[in-house]
This record gives C-alpha cells, structure tokens and sequence, in this order.
C-alpha cells in the first residue's frame, strides 16, 4: 500500500496566529457599580473635561443624530458601486440606501459614528444584535463618501493585492472587531447558543475612567475629605504614580496590533499578561518594519532607540487625551531635551531651511503614511532608508514630500550627506526577515546569529524566530531553547510556541520551566507546546503542578472570546493534543458554525475524522473546506491523500498537482505526487517531485531516502549514492538512508525499502 505524508500540524499553528491577529477586540471587566461616569469628573476637573470631551478619545464613538449628520455628514447623493449594488444616502444623511440589480432598496438607518480624526465609520444594527460598519464611510478630510472595506486593501510589492471583504463580513462587526477602543465600559452580553449580542456600554467614546480606572470611591474619598485637604489615597489611578512601561501599555491596549489573552486588563496590569503583540512576522509590515497595513504603532514604537534608552513615553508628545503637546512652531521641542544640539541647529542637520517643513525633525524620523484613508506617524523614529524603498518598496520620508523625484535620487542625497552609511544594518535586518518570509534557509546561520544575540532589538529576534516555524532544519533547536532564557518575555512566548513542534524530553524540560514563568504570554504558549506531551510525563512530580495551572489558564484564555470562531479552533487544538477527540471535535464543529468560510477547523476535524476511521466524514469536510477556499494547498494536499486511501489514484494526482500550483514550496505536495507517478515504475516527473522535496526541506530524511531509492531503481545508481553521501556529510541521517548507503556502496541497487511500502 502506498505510503502518504500528512501534514496536520503545520496549518493548526498557521490558523491560530492569523485569525486572532486582526482587529482591535478588547472587553475590560470590572465592578459596574464602581463607575460614576466622565460627567462626574466635571466638578473639580472642568478644564480636563473640556479637553477630554473634544478630544479624539472622547469622542471616539457618538450617537448619529440628527445633529451630528448635519453637522459632520453631506449627503451622498451620487451613488457608490461596490460589487453589483450601488450605494447613497438619504437626503437627511440618517440611513444608507442599499440598491440590488434587480431594484430592490434597503435602507439602513446609521445608529453610531465611530471616528473621525481621519474618517467617520458608520454603523447599523443587523440581525441578532450585531452592529455592522456600512459599505460606505465619511472622509472628514475631503468631506467626500467612500468604499469603506475597499480602502482597506494591501498592495504589496510584488503586484498582489487583497480582496476586499463584504461589507457584513464579521471582521466589519462592531461587537467582535472594534467595540473595545470606541466605547467604554462595554458588556458584549454574548449567548453563545443562539449566537446574539445584547451589547451596552456606559459611554461612547473612551471614558475618563477608561485608564484611570473606577471613579466612584475616588469621589466617596474626596467628598468627605475636608476642604483644601485631599486625601493622601486618592482612590484612582493617576499616570503620575505609573512608570514609564506601565504608562505606554495603557496606551498600547488600543494602539497595538495584537491577540487579547484575557478581558480583564486594567491600567498599570502588565500588557504581556493580558496581549500578544503581532510583529515583522506579519506582512501588514514590510521587510525593514515600516507599515504597510494597519499596524496601530506600538510594534514600532518597541523598536524606537529614544524609547529602548529608557528615556521616552507616550506622555511626553501626547497628552492623556490624545492631543499632541507639540504643535505647529513648537514640533521640533518634542525632541528636548534629549537632542537639544540637534534642535539648535536644525537646519545643519535637516539640510533643510528653516520655516520649512523638511526642516521639522517628525518630517524624517516620524513620517506619515495612509492606510485605509488613516493617516499614521511612522513611531520607529528612525532616519528615512531610500535603500529599502529600492530593494523593498517600503516608503521613505524623502519620497513622501518630494514627489516629484524618485527614491535613486532620495538614496544618492542621504548618502552624500552622511559619511556613516546608516542605511547598511536597515537593509541587513530587511533582508533576514525577507529571507525567513521566502524560507531562504541558506540564511539560517544569520538568522539564529540575530536571534542569540543579547544586544539585537527584542522585536527583530521574535520576528526573525516566529518566522522559522516552517524550517526544519534541527539547527534551530538550540536557539530556541536559549531563547526561552532572554529577558523579555515576548522572546520566550516566541520561542515556547516553536517547540510545539518538536516533541522531546530535551524541549519538555525547558517548557515546564516556561509554564512557570513570571508572565502570562510565556505560561500560555508553554502550555500550549507542552499540551502535546504523553500524560505519562506532565504526570511526574516535578511537572504536574505546573502544567495543570498552566493547562488550566490556557482553557480559559481561549475561552475568553467565545464569539470568535479562532478561539473554538485554538481550544479544538488543544483538546486535540491532549487526546480529548469529543472535545475537539465538538470545538471545530462550534468553529465553523461561527465562520463556515474557514478552512483550518473543517481540516483539522477532517484529519480527526479519518484517524478514527471515517473517512467518508473526513472527506466530506474537506469538501466544505475546498468550496470555502477552492485554491488553498492544505485542502487539496489533504483531499489528495484522502483520496489515494480510497485508491481514486487520478482524483489524488488532481488534487495533489492543485496543492503543488497553489504553494510551490509545499514539499508534502512534491513528495506525495512523486510517489503516486513513481507508484507502477520510476518516472521521470516523478523523481524530479521527489528531488523538488528534498530540495525544500533539505533536512528531512525521508524525502532524502525517496529521492535516492527512485533514483537507484531507475539506474541511476552514482547519482543516488552521491545523493545519500551528501545528505549523509550534512548531518541528515536514518537507518533506512544508511542501509541504502550501505547497499549501493556495496553495488547492490536491486534491493532497498521501497518508500511508497
């Protein structure tokens, strides 16, 4: 019977990380009746109010009124097309008016404004209590309408670009994506069994008490203080008592791109006790970290040399509301006191004249960008790298004023202007993270060179490990238990959630101590790794305690949003590695109820399926799977091996060509096609798929030992042995490769293990 690879693990890590990353989804709980509201503030704070109260954060959510439309909103009265229907808005800007092909109008009346620094999102109520975002939005810059989800598009480098989403996709839901950063105070209300909100919240906007916590016993104190007399506990939270750190983790909460662990996150917590931060790993980023989609700057700003020296926090340019402290003539302050000879003499180094704007300092080193009509300060605060708009396309400061020039000429003038080529370590990291992003595993050395560095920028090395997932290559291992020793505790969570894939006694060691450690985001990916192991181990003394609180924490953290489809997929993963197939199964199945368009739960439950026999279950899954996404490459790779159990040998070549179309660089694919051609007699194409294999993951032995038993019964014998000696020379071994070395040293190619046996 012919022998086919399954390849479950790779798409389960790959579905986790992605479905969590996108939004801005955070529900803060505490005691309601804690809360006295930001009108409440209006007494002894008036000034603070008023600053508040027309700040961004205040008014980060409104009613649409009848005022506010008419005071924010211009009708739409020439139509927008997206997709087949076409889109206005009624005389009274209070609803937008959907209309068919066919004619049929639906309005639907716009209940909130959300924004409107940049633009104003509008929102509806939809079935089952769900607010939705409307096709179209409100440019407050060019007072004009536009398609709001068609804005949202990435282009990248390489000419491809997103397909949009419809506009009642659930990432456009406000209860799921948005409600955390435009509303305070919010309970979602969620009931899973009927799948329906019944979501309040006690302000629009971000309250007073948002970051400085419960107002009420701070009012109770002050009340029965005496007069001119306040009390030594002021019974709030003030940013004058955080730290630096606790001070911009407040703020990262809604300005970060990441994955909540928890909902229960209140000011001067610690931010990794409660988030996941998304990093370069993440192709919203281009190679050299600039933004290329939305990425709400906190990644960039960890990358920031003034804020790595200890000596910047967000308060020093913006105020608590959201303001920022240095306006118009008075921007190139925001770098006192640190470059006060900088400032001094701006034009020395700007090369720019005074009064001008290439003269301001945020021009070079805080450059804005658009993304989805939002406009957004580059906060890595480094100098403008024309080199890596050429080799990458990222943007750069010089380019986005001088338009009219093109980034060689933008590249020539830094570097006549600079004696020190400040760009070299720019492209140096840039291409590493290109590098890992196209598994261009020649640079491995260089990559766990970066990653075992002490002095590399935490950021990069999380990226730059987070990106060897797919690496085979058992170089990584050291690096990655090492790294589960570095200081910051984003680089431990990295470097535990990579040895999930790798079971050993060496690995279990090292993550039972990391399911101890001090931070939350460590514990979870721990015991998300350590989930996989015999129950024989994580019974013995020294780990028992430790893995069930961490097993314990990690159920509930994927519990935590039971309204998103990824966190039944993640908790079907986890009961899935602990053996627990009811569970999980029942998990994948609540997954795709939620999002029937996604993938990776119908294929996991398709994989369980067939392990327990069924695979007329299984292959009915994955047929749900290939309608959902008909070119994914896990889906056919799957189908195909499904299908050659069954012995439907031309329907398996179909589907395992598809996979190898849809993802050139999906060895499983190459491997498994090879040994069905290769399945009668040795074929051409078929040794050159198994070649193609073991040229994509060079360390894996059995492609190696494929490649050189088809190439040995097609009489090939020379160029079979030199294959297994330099597999051999690299450290990639087994007994079936030395056996076959062995034999064919021997001059004996009649014999050997036939792989596809």
């Amino acid at each position: 019977m012919t022998r086919y690879v399954m390849t479950w693990k790779s798409l389960g890590k790959l579905g986790a990380v992605l479905a969590l990353a996108a939004g801005c989804a955070r529900e803060r709980r505490q005691k309601d009746d804690m809360f006295a509201g930001s009108e409440s503030c209006r007494e002894c704070h008036a000034q603070f109010y008023e600053l508040w109260a027309t700040s961004h954060h205040g008014l980060a959510m409104q009613p649409a009124d009848e005022t506010f439309s008419r005071r924010a909103l211009a009708p739409l009265t020439n139509a927008i097309t997206i997709g087949a229907s076409r889109y206005r808005t009624d005389a009274a800007v209070r609803a937008v008016i959907e209309e068919q092909p066919d004619g049929t109008r639906t309005s639907y009346p716009i209940m909130h404004a959300m924004g409107g620094k940049n633009i104003y999102y509008l929102l509806t109520p939809m079935q089952r209590g769900r607010l939705q975002v409307l096709p179209v939005a409100y440019d407050v810059r060019s007072n004009g309408w536009f398609d709001a989800a068609g804005s949202m598009l990435r282009h990248f480098n390489d000419g491809t670009v997103d397909e949009a989403l419809h506009w009642r996709d659930p990432q456009l839901t406000f209860n799921t994506a948005c409600f955390g950063c435009h509303v305070s105070q919010i309970a979602k209300n969620y009931d899973a069994a009927t799948d329906t909100y019944r979501t309040v919240w006690r302000e629009p906007g971000i309250s007073c008490e948002s970051c400085h916590g419960p107002g009420g016993e701070h009012i109770r104190v002050c009340r029965a203080a005496p007069t001119n007399q306040p009390p030594a506990d002021l019974k709030l939270i003030s940013m004058r008592n955080m730290t630096r750190v606790q001070s911009d983790e407040t703020c990262a909460t809604c300005h970060a791109k990441l994955r909540p662990l928890t909902d229960t996150f209140t000011p001067r917590d610690r931010f990794f006790d409660h988030y996941d931060l998304i990093a370069f790993e993440s192709p919203d980023f281009y190679p050299d970290g600039r933004d290329l989609g939305e990425n709400y700057t906190y990644t960039l700003w960890l990358t920031s040399p003034c804020v790595k020296a200890g000596k910047l926090d967000c308060t020093h340019c913006h105020t608590s509301s959201g303001r920022y402290r240095f306006a118009g003539e008075r921007t190139n302050e925001s770098c006192l006191p640190c470059h006060q000879s900088r400032v001094e003499n701006a034009t020395a180094h700007t090369r720019h004249p005074t009064g001008s704007a290439g003269n301001q300092c945020v021009s070079c080193h805080m450059p804005m960008t658009t993304f989805a009509r939002m406009r957004r300060s580059d906060h890595s605060m480094r100098p403008p790298a024309p080199a890596a708009t050429l080799a990458y396309g990222s943007p750069n400061a010089c380019n986005l004023c001088h338009t009219d020039k093109d980034a060689h000429w933008a590249d020539t003038r830094v570097r006549a202007w600079r004696s020190r080529d400040y760009q070299a370590p720019v492209l140096r990291r840039a291409d590493l993270i290109d590098a890992a992003r196209k598994r261009n595993w020649s640079r491995l050395d260089d990559l766990l060179a970066v990653i075992a560095d002490p002095a590399s920028d935490p950021i990069l090395a999380v990226s730059l490990l987070r990106l060897l997932a797919p690496c085979a290559d058992p170089r990584k291992g050291p690096a990655i238990r090492q790294a589960l020793t570095h200081t910051h505790p984003l680089l431990r969570s990295s470097a535990a959630a990579l040895l999930a894939d790798d079971v050993s006694q060496q690995n279990f060691s090292v993550l039972v101590t990391a399911a101890k450690d001090d931070y939350r985001v460590v514990r979870l990916a721990a015991a998300t790794a350590l989930a996989r192991y015999p129950q024989g181990l994580l019974d013995l003394p020294s780990a028992r305690a430790a893995c069930e609180a961490a097993f314990r924490e990690l159920e509930a953290s994927h519990r935590c949003m039971p309204d998103s489809w990824a966190s039944h997929y993640n908790l079907g993963n986890y009961f899935e590695a602990r053996g627990q197939t009811d569970q999980a199964l029942a998990s994948y199945a609540h997954a795709t109820r939620l999002r029937p368009d996604m993938v990776p739960p119908l294929v996991n439950a398709s994989m369980m399926q067939a392990r327990r026999g069924d695979l007329h279950a299984s292959i009915a899954l994955l047929r749900k799977a290939e309608a959902a996404d008909p070119r994914n490459p896990a889906v056919h790779l799957n189908l195909g091996m499904a299908l050659a159990e069954q012995n439907n040998m031309s329907g398996a070549e179909r589907h395992f060509r598809a996979a190898l179309a849809a993802d050139p660089s999906l060895a499983q694919a190459a491997y498994n096609l090879g040994v069905l051609l290769n399945r009668a007699a040795p074929t051409a194409e078929g040794i050159a798929l198994c070649r193609r294999a073991a040229e994509l993951v060079p360390q894996h032995a059995g492609y190696v030992y494929t490649h050189a038993y088809y190439l040995m019964m097609r009489g090939n014998v020379n160029e079979a042995a030199k294959t297994l000696q330099t597999a051999i020379q690299r450290g990639v071994t087994s007994p079936e490769i030395t056996s076959l070395a062995e034999r064919l040293s021997s001059q004996l190619p009649e014999q050997g293990n036939d792989p596809g046996r």
